[in-house]
């Protein structure tokens, strides 16, 4: 009699077992260039929260910040391979596997965040989330709204054109940004994300520039005095899913994908703007950074387009899609 209850409870217990393991939640891995405390973070959280939400739990992410999973442009090529499930990028490592991506990148092609806002939630956006599936087998789920790129070194401050001679400043391996800071006079040195910190701290690179979160959660203060806000690029930095493995889910799980994805980017709009003047605060009173800003700022615009956007045009898919972003945005055409 012991013996007949006995397998039964272990019956029991193993049905049980099976029950649950059916229903574990699916843990996708994320990957996230930048540190704790950044826009990257906060959007990649809050997606991960509102899929387990729209899934009843069933599926949700985890986040590898820092870098853990490899450069962007590595984790770009591993979702597009399929071994990597998702990864929050800077759209300008993106645009060396879908190029239009790169008209994003142009100098001075955002005026202001509502200008960002428009094309990531317009027409423009979303041919450029087809391009990336096409040309790249990702799917862009989010957009992190980063803010501007600001400029940062450890030498001078920087008022003004000619305040940028001599210094050695880091920048993605990005063609267009490169060109950028070729047409304002200096050569930049090339270099991936997670060696920058540990190349202004030895002195390698004297500046870089990038959003004022990043700049915090990557504690670029330790290593970075000067500060100047500049506004040539506004950073809009896609959430990405392999398209394989988006394929592989069942309907309603793409629809929570892509609905939490739009639900994150809005989200991630309002904590850059809740967010940064804090940020800003933080990093003069925690870091005793000096801020300033440009004497002549329409002169490094002049230079940049003039040298850089005619270069281009035929890699982002020409100049009419330029001008058809700039008339989305109620600018002057080229």
């Amino acid at each position: 009699m012991k013996s007949t209850k006995f397998a039964k409870a272990i019956s029991l217990t193993a049905g049980l077992l099976l029950s649950a393991g059916s229903y574990a939640a699916t843990t996708w891995n994320m990957a996230v260039g930048d540190g704790g405390g950044s826009a990257q973070e906060a959007l990649g959280l809050k997606f991960s929260e509102l899929l387990s939400q729209k899934t009843g739990g069933k599926f949700d992410a985890k986040l590898f910040v820092n870098g853990q999973l490899g450069s962007e442009q590595t984790t770009v090529n591993e979702a597009a391979m399929g071994t990597l499930d998702l990864s929050i990028i800077a759209s300008n490592n993106l645009s060396p596997f879908s190029p239009s991506m790169g008209i994003l990148s142009l100098p001075y092609v955002f005026e202001n965040i509502g200008q960002a806002q428009t094309v990531v939630e317009g027409p423009i956006g979303e041919q450029l989330v087809k391009d990336a599936i096409e040309n790249a087998n990702v799917r862009v789920l989010a957009w992190t709204y980063s803010g501007y790129r600001v400029f940062t070194n450890s030498k001078r401050p920087v008022k003004k054109l000619d305040d940028l001679e001599g210094l050695v400043v880091r920048v993605p391996k990005n063609e267009i940004m490169i060109d950028t800071y070729k047409s304002w006079g200096i050569n930049p040195t090339p270099m991936a994300w997670s060696e920058t910190f540990t190349a202004l701290q030895q002195k390698v690179v004297d500046g870089q520039d990038t959003p004022y979160a990043a700049i915090y959660s990557m504690k670029f203060g330790e290593v970075q005095k000067y500060l100047t806000d500049i506004h040539y690029l506004f950073l809009l930095e896609p959430l990405i899913i392999s398209e394989s493995l988006f394929q592989e889910q069942k309907p309603e799980v793409q629809q929570a994908l892509l609905d939490a994805g739009k639900e994150a980017t809005a989200y991630s709009l309002d904590w850059l703007q809740g967010k940064e003047a804090m940020i800003k605060k933080e990093l003069i009173e925690q870091y005793d950074m000096q801020i300033d800003a440009l004497e002549d700022e329409a002169e490094w615009a002049k230079r940049a387009q003039q040298a850089v956007w005619p270069k281009f045009y035929d890699q982002i898919g020409g100049k009419e899609k330029v001008n058809e972003l700039l008339r989305a945005l109620g600018r002057d055409e080229v």
